[in-house]
């Protein structure tokens, strides 16, 4: 895979860290919508949040599944398409854990890497924000540059 890099701009950054902050102890989450460039670069351009429906949500994160079906139908026909999620990692790394592994997939065989934002975070302060690209069940998760921007 071409090094890719993911655009987020700051306002979407700030949304998805104050999410984090608002659920903790809990994880948040959500999906990140936006474009695929010819050059690897993915830039996001919305960030939706999802409500944790996850019975466990201290130690894990589930999106309504109507959620992804409902955004997609959306931006279907549209130049977006859902590329990712976002999740926090209360009083944990911004890495993928090995919950983090075993739940993810590609969203197809020709839609690239799925992005995983995940915000990290400690007695309830955002420490970091990482993104990592999901490459398939044999190759896992490689972290990827984020570069917000205005």
């Amino acid at each position: 895979m071409t090094q890719a890099s993911v655009r987020l701009p700051r306002a979407c950054l700030r949304r998805i860290e104050e999410a984090a902050r608002a659920a903790w102890p809990e994880e948040c989450c959500g999906l990140l919508a936006g474009r695929r460039g010819p050059d690897a670069s993915i830039e996001i351009l919305r960030a939706v949040p999802a409500p944790n429906i996850a019975a466990e949500r201290a130690r894990r994160f589930e999106i309504d599944p109507q959620l992804w079906l409902d955004l997609r139908r959306q931006l279907a026909g549209g130049p977006d398409a859902i590329l990712g999620l976002y999740h926090s990692h209360p009083d944990g790394a911004a890495l993928p854990s090995p919950r983090d592994a075993a739940a993810a997939w590609p969203l197809g065989p020709a839609d690239g890497p799925v992005v995983w934002l995940i915000t990290a975070m400690r007695a309830g302060a955002v420490t970091e924000t990482r993104a990592h690209a999901f490459l398939g069940a044999d190759r896992g998760f490689q972290e990827i540059s984020l570069v917000s921007v205005d």
